[in-house]
């Protein structure tokens, strides 16, 4: 079996499994199917924002899709996304 480092929370989780302070519920296949289900719908939706950009920024942003072969606004959702996932850093 392998060993696995747990942080201190899984730790806790993992001495009250063994202490039997949680049940398997009678139907597992249906509640693991509705989990899956509200995971799949929680993280795959869209919101649409607007955003005021200068047209010189829109069209440099625009060349640079070019390069990366993305569409425009998915390379602008990418790096967004990479600033909140604290990837890339913001200068000012």
């Amino acid at each position: 079996m392998k060993s696995y480092k747990l942080d201190p929370e899984e730790q806790q989780i993992l001495r009250d499994i063994e202490a039997g302070k949680y049940k398997t519920v009678p139907n597992i296949k249906e509640e693991i199917k509705r989990a899956r289900l509200y995971a799949k719908n929680t993280l795959n939706k869209l919101k649409n924002i607007n955003i005021r950009l200068s047209v010189r920024d829109v069209e440099k942003l625009k060349a640079r899709s070019i390069e990366t072969g993305l569409p425009y606004q998915t390379l602008a959702a990418a790096v967004l996304r990479q600033y909140i996932d604290r990837k890339i850093n913001l200068t000012l």
